[in-house]
């Protein structure tokens, strides 16, 4: 059985912008449907707690997955250096060193404005575009043209022992969502059974259920490492995308 109860969270209060896009304005009818199931993990079995054992920076232990993913699948795995995650969790989320009460975890939308402003080291993000969490669909399109999805999660207490995070039927207050604190996570796969995270430093599945219940933001990153290797798929209208991108102030 997992015992993840000493593992550090962070994921801040969700914050929104009338301003972001919505990924599902620029998915025409000539998309293909998802695949039944998409895997970019590559196989890798080593993905680095990436600070996250010791500080509540899921936020930025989340975009350093997201390169890992997307850099394996194209030019050759990168990992962030853990210097690198702290620096940005400093830089990004407020973090100073020395300064415990200062841990408190960060902001997605923060932390995604940030990134498409300048780069998380030297990995530029185009865009980003916000996902119906219920809307399965349009959550598997996104990670099947953009190599994953960034999400937040309300954890109950009851994942802290979960080898696959699934909701638990009596589980009481003890399953209420939020009741261990909100989780940030990069999402690289999924099947007909459910999707599978990275967090901690492996992956881990959970059930359409769980996702259901306990997935409350969802994003599809634009990764110009990504895009400049797969192009833009047909049927995802990028140029509207970047047209809107370019009318917010």
């Amino acid at each position: 059985m997992a015992d993840h109860s000493q593992m550090k969270l962070g994921r801040k209060a969700i914050k929104t912008d009338s301003r972001t896009l919505r990924l599902a304005a620029y998915l025409t009818a000539e998309l293909p449907a998802p695949p039944v199931a998409q895997d970019w993990t590559k196989g890798i079995t080593d993905w680095g707690m990436m600070l996250n054992d010791t500080y509540g920076d899921c936020t930025i232990a989340a975009a350093a997955h997201a390169t890992q993913v997307w850099s394996a699948n194209t030019s050759g795995e990168i990992t962030i250096p853990d210097s690198q995650v702290l620096h940005y969790y400093e830089k990004w989320d407020n973090y100073k060193p020395g300064h415990p009460e200062t841990d408190t975890g960060g902001v997605e939308l923060d932390v995604l404005n940030n990134w498409q402003k300048t780069s998380f080291n030297r990995h530029k993000l185009i865009a980003f575009a916000d996902a119906t969490c219920s809307n399965l669909a349009v959550i598997r399109q996104a990670i099947t043209i953009f190599g994953g999805a960034y999400i937040g999660v309300s954890l109950p207490i009851t994942a802290q022992n979960q080898n696959i995070w699934d909701v638990v039927p009596d589980g009481g207050k003890d399953a209420e969502p939020g009741s261990w604190g909100g989780h940030a996570v990069f999402v690289p796969k999924y099947d007909a059974d459910g999707f599978t995270c990275i967090t901690w430093g492996a992956l881990k599945p959970m059930t359409v259920a769980f996702w259901n219940k306990y997935v409350d933001e969802a994003h599809a990153l634009l990764s110009h490492d990504w895009l400049a290797e797969k192009g833009s798929p047909s049927g995802f209208n990028l140029d509207q995308l970047q047209a809107d991108l370019a009318g917010i102030h």
